[in-house]
């Protein structure tokens, strides 16, 4: 596997002149990254559609306090038997009547057991709810985007940790070379140093490989065109402060209830749901409507003129009060309050989960915050130890009073060293992260970091 992987890297370093022109490389910082993550997620732009379709809604709701207000009007060409009144008779003639008419109607709601004004609460809340949740979904893209990019630059610091010693290494072999040649060291280590510099190519080729394949990682989530190839800023690890370590886990959670936007959103969902149930439970009791009418028509078996007919001869305004008492309308009031009642229900169900699993997160994310601290203490005491031991061994090996083994085991505990605290370094930084999306605070400005608030 390791040479299959090798010949594919060969290759892919062979190609790389050829098809290089077409390439671009974007220069990314982590905002940057955080816009083009929000532009290219599938659940933030659906979000953010669905937002505008609440704020629609909401502002239906409101004008619905207002009269609704239409105009008619009809052209028509009556042929045939005619009816119309002569001198007190009522003469039957063949004609054709040609009529124009027109009306103005307005309605407006005067008492409908508060049903408007539930309606109008329950969209506000709702679409409150949506800018909570559009909210979440963006730290949602912060905390995808702040993964892929820190393991990006976590994989850049191996593959120049790799390097590094691969050339520490090839140096070594020249030194032993002198020495072979000098006669103070056997071939044998000659040859076991070439093993070495050979196995320390494969792990540098395995490294390269493995952060492309997250560079690419990266690239897809953030939908960058074919041929586009990221080239990140690096952020600054923050190396001390303990700022959630030592608080309490019901401190932890009380900021995360009061700043976690989707469980707010829950909370704003339920209230409007049971609005809606509520308006639902209106549809019980008499409503009350206020009408205006004004009608007016033309008819050419009138001699009169066009104008004359419309506007004074013809002309009917109708003002009153419309009152509509339920009695029975098949049940369909009763499935209607069921179905609000059962949707609140369900939502406070979601609400109640979903407060459970704030506390796991945040008992997660604090236990591995913590790990994630002793892990960078305990890795900074590792590479002080194997730098220590590196020189010590070296030193010996060069007067002749160790073997190689010794000097092959002592690089590759201080390389070994060095990657875990690198890791360490990043796994804390994104632990911090992890931390703050938990809490509900994850949020980025340009120029900072993806752990700031």
């Amino acid at each position: 596997m390791r040479k299959f992987n090798q010949i594919i890297v060969f290759i892919w370093f062979v190609l790389t002149p050829l098809t290089g022109f077409s390439q671009d490389t974007l220069l990314l910082d982590f905002p940057k990254a955080v816009e083009l993550g929000m532009k290219a997620n599938l659940e933030y732009r659906i979000q953010e559609n669905n937002l505008e379709i609440l704020q629609k809604e909401k502002q239906v709701a409101m004008l619905s306090h207002l009269p609704s207000v239409g105009i008619n009007s009809n052209v028509l060409s009556q042929s045939g038997q005619q009816f119309q009144q002569v001198e007190g008779e009522i003469v039957v003639t063949n004609v054709t009547n040609n009529i124009v008419s027109g009306g103005l109607n307005v309605n407006m709601p005067v008492f409908n057991a508060g049903r408007r004004i539930l309606d109008t609460q329950s969209a506000k809340l709702a679409y409150e709810a949506g800018e909570k949740g559009l909210e979440r979904a963006k730290q949602q893209v912060i905390f995808d985007v702040a993964q892929r990019y820190l393991q990006v630059l976590l994989d850049e610091e191996l593959v120049r940790i790799a390097r590094e010693n691969l050339e520490n290494q090839q140096e070594q072999l020249r030194q032993i070379t002198g020495f072979v040649d000098a006669g103070i060291r056997t071939v044998s280590d000659l040859y076991n140093q070439q093993s070495e510099v050979a196995r320390l190519e494969s792990v540098l080729v395995d490294a390269e490989i493995q952060l492309e394949n997250d560079r690419w990682a990266l690239a897809e989530y953030l939908q960058l065109e074919a041929g586009v190839t990221a080239r990140l800023e690096p952020v600054n690890p923050r190396e001390g402060g303990s700022e959630f370590g030592s608080q309490p886990l019901n401190t932890l959670y009380e900021m995360a209830m009061a700043n976690r936007q989707d469980f707010q959103q829950q909370q704003l969902l339920s209230n409007s749901f049971k609005k809606d149930m509520q308006a639902a439970k209106s549809m019980f009791y008499p409503r009350v409507s206020a009408f205006f009418n004004y009608n007016t028509f033309f008819t050419s078996l009138d001699e009169r003129g066009f104008t004359e007919q419309l506007w004074r001869i013809y002309p009917q305004r109708t003002l009153g009060l419309s009152i509509n008492i339920p009695i029975f309308s098949n049940w369909q009031t009763r499935l209607d309050v069921t179905r609000a009642k059962m949707a609140l229900e369900n939502q406070e169900l979601q609400e109640q989960a979903l407060d459970r699993r704030i506390f796991q997160d945040i008992q997660l994310a604090q236990q591995n915050y913590q790990a994630a601290l002793k892990r960078r203490a305990n890795t900074a005491v590792q590479v002080k130890a194997a730098e220590e031991a590196k020189v010590a061994v070296d030193e010996r090996f060069r007067l002749g009073l160790s073997n190689f083994v010794d000097l092959a085991t002592a690089n590759q505990t201080l390389v070994a060293a060095k990657a875990d605290q690198a890791q360490a370094i990043y796994t804390l930084f994104f632990q911090e992260v992890q931390m703050r999306f938990a809490l509900g605070t994850l949020e980025i400005r340009p120029t900072e970091n993806p752990a700031t608030e």
